[in-house]
């Protein structure tokens, strides 16, 4: 599976923080930073929105490296995502995200 697939089944390839991160654009970090505040009820600051991706060397989202249940448990059971783990299909940390992503469940599934 390719490597800028986060745990979740979601692309980190075409995250916009991602890309915010590799072209140090300070207005796309502005734009993701206000989306996400308003999305997740917190207040998420441009300084914040530096990441390389969930699964690759470097720089994180402060909620992705270390409060993000997913990752952490797939970290902790050495998957390569959560496709990996047997009980994937019945993981309420993991449908929040793929109950509103249907392609990161495709991906999960080997299907994308």
């Amino acid at each position: 599976m390719k490597d800028l697939i986060a745990y979740c089944g979601l692309d980190c390839e075409a995250c916009e923080a991602r890309l915010a991160t590799l072209r140090d654009d300070e207005a796309l970090r502005q734009k993701v930073a206000a989306l996400w505040s308003q999305l997740n009820g917190v207040e998420i600051t441009p300084e914040m929105i530096n990441c390389l991706g969930c699964r690759v060397e470097g720089v994180k989202f402060p909620y992705c490296e270390s409060l993000c249940p997913i990752r952490q448990c797939a970290l902790s059971r050495g998957v390569e995502t959560c496709g990996d783990c047997g009980d994937w299909e019945g993981c309420k940390d993991l449908e929040a995200v793929i109950g509103s992503t249907p392609e990161a469940r495709a991906r999960l599934k080997g299907e994308a």
